[in-house]
């Protein structure tokens, strides 16, 4: 599986983007996917997983009520909607896939593929 994120950019704070990750493959519905996020100097974080269904999703406490994530297995797609940012959101943005419980994504285990990054900036 490659994956590939776009939809990066410059926004305002309180503005919107829509992430995107394609995926190549066959086998993208059997992949739990997240997003992360590696802002400048700090360490990789977690932002957004969801099962490979779709049906199971979970956020980090900074983003829940802002940030969605959402799949598409007809268009081996996974996005992350991010309404409200806040430069504090401004990184580079990751998405992976493992083919474990959507909910060991977070830990960085099992993840099997990452894509490339995106970059998103939020100025105040």
């Amino acid at each position: 599986v490659q994956l590939q994120a776009s939809g990066g950019g410059l926004v305002q704070a309180g503005g919107s983007l829509r992430l995107s990750c394609a995926a190549s493959g066959r086998t993208f519905s059997r992949y739990a996917m997240g997003w992360f996020r590696q802002a400048p100097g700090k360490e990789r974080e977690f932002v957004a997983a969801i099962s490979a269904s779709g049906a199971g999703t979970s956020y980090t406490d900074s983003v829940k009520g802002r940030f969605t994530i959402s799949r598409d297995n007809a268009k081996n797609t996974v996005y992350l909607q991010m309404n409200s940012l806040k430069p504090d959101d401004t990184a580079v943005y990751y998405c992976a896939a493992g083919q474990v419980h959507f909910l060991v994504i977070a830990g960085t285990r099992g993840i099997d593929y990452w894509g490339q990054g995106t970059l998103v900036t939020v100025s105040s």
